[in-house]
C-alpha cells in the first residue's frame, strides 16, 4: 500500500464519525420524511394522496404563495441593503464606517425570540414608537403587527447583517492596488465599482440572497409571533399540522416541498459555483 493509498485511507476514517452522524440525524429522518409523505396511513401503500390533499386545499396553497412572497421581497430588500452597507463598510474611511464595521453583527448575537419581542415592542399599535410620537401630540400607529410587512421587517433584523458579513468579506478580498492602478488611468468611482468592485462581488451577493433565503423559507420564530392566523408561512403551518392538528402524513409531505423549495435555492448556489470551477480550468 502507497502513501497516497494510506493518506486517503486515513482521512476517510477521520471524517467517517462525523459523516454517520450527520446521516443519522439530517439524512435519514429526511428519508424518513419522504417516504412517510408518499405513504397512505389508512392503507400503508405508496400514495401521492397527501399531496392531492395539501395542493387541493386553498388554505395551504396560499400558505405557500404566502412564504415564498414573504422570502422574496426578505432576499430582493436584504441585498438592496447589505451591499451598499458593505461597500460603505469596506472602502469608507470615515470614523463612523470603522464604528460601524465594529458594530452591524451585533443583532447576530442577540437571541432571535428576544429580538422578536423587542421588535413587537416597539411597532405594536401602542408600542415605544406610538408612545414616543404621542409626547409630540402625534397618535402613530404603524400597524405592522400580524402583516407581512411586520415579519419582513423583522427578517431584515436578521439577515441585514449576516449578508453584509458575506458580502464585506468578498470586498475586502479586492487588492487596494488594483483600485489604485483605475484611478491612475482616470476611472471614476462608478466606472471601477462596474468594471471592478461588481464583477468581483456578485457572487457573494448571489450567495447571500441563496442562504437568506433558505434561512427564512422555513422561519417559525418570527411569523408564530407576528403573523396573522391565516395565511401563515409555512414554518407555522409544519407545526400545527404535526403539533395541534397531528398530522404527520400531511407534516411530512408539507416539510418535503418546503425542502424542495430549499434544494431549488441551493441548486442555484451550486450551480454558480460550478460555473466558476469551469471558468478557473
Amino acid at each position: 500500500m502507497n502513501e497516497n493509498t494510506k493518506k486517503k485511507i486515513l482521512g476517510i476514517l477521520l471524517i467517517l464519525p462525523a459523516f454517520s452522524l450527520t446521516m443519522a440525524v439530517v439524512a435519514l429522518p429526511i428519508v424518513q420524511a419522504v417516504i412517510l409523505s408518499f405513504t397512505d396511513v389508512d392503507t400503508g401503500v405508496f400514495s401521492l394522496v397527501n399531496y392531492q390533499k395539501l395542493f387541493s386545499n386553498v388554505h395551504a396553497v396560499k400558505n405557500v404563495y404566502y412564504t415564498l412572497h414573504i422570502v422574496i421581497v426578505t432576499v430582493v430588500l436584504t441585498i438592496i441593503i447589505a451591499y451598499p452597507l458593505s461597500l460603505y463598510l469596506s472602502f469608507g474611511k470615515s470614523r463612523f464606517a470603522r464604528m460601524m464595521g465594529k458594530l452591524y453583527l451585533i443583532p447576530r448575537f442577540i437571541p432571535g425570540i428576544v429580538a422578536v419581542y423587542a421588535i413587537m415592542g416597539i411597532v405594536r399599535d401602542s408600542g415605544a414608537l406610538n408612545r414616543l410620537f404621542m409626547q409630540v401630540g402625534i397618535n402613530l400607529k404603524p400597524s405592522l403587527m400580524y402583516t407581512p410587512q411586520g415579519i419582513v421587517l423583522a427578517n431584515l433584523w436578521f439577515n441585514i447583517p449576516f449578508a453584509a458579513m458575506l458580502i464585506s468579506a468578498s470586498m475586502s478580498g479586492i487588492s487596494p492596488s488594483l483600485l489604485e492602478s483605475a484611478q491612475d488611468v482616470g476611472a471614476s468611482s462608478f466606472r471601477i465599482f462596474r468594471k471592478i468592485i461588481f464583477p468581483l462581488t456578485a457572487k457573494s451577493a448571489l450567495v447571500a440572497a441563496v442562504f437568506v433565503f433558505m434561512g427564512n423559507i422555513g422561519s417559525f420564530t418570527t411569523p408564530f409571533l407576528m403573523g396573522a392566523n391565516a395565511p401563515r408561512m409555512l414554518g407555522v403551518a409544519l407545526y400545527q399540522e404535526f403539533s395541534v392538528f397531528y398530522n404527520p402524513a400531511a407534516a411530512a409531505a408539507l416539510s418535503t416541498v418546503m425542502f424542495l423549495l430549499s434544494a431549488a435555492a441551493g441548486g442555484v448556489y451550486i450551480y454558480s459555483m460550478m460555473k466558476e470551477e469551469n471558468w478557473q480550468k
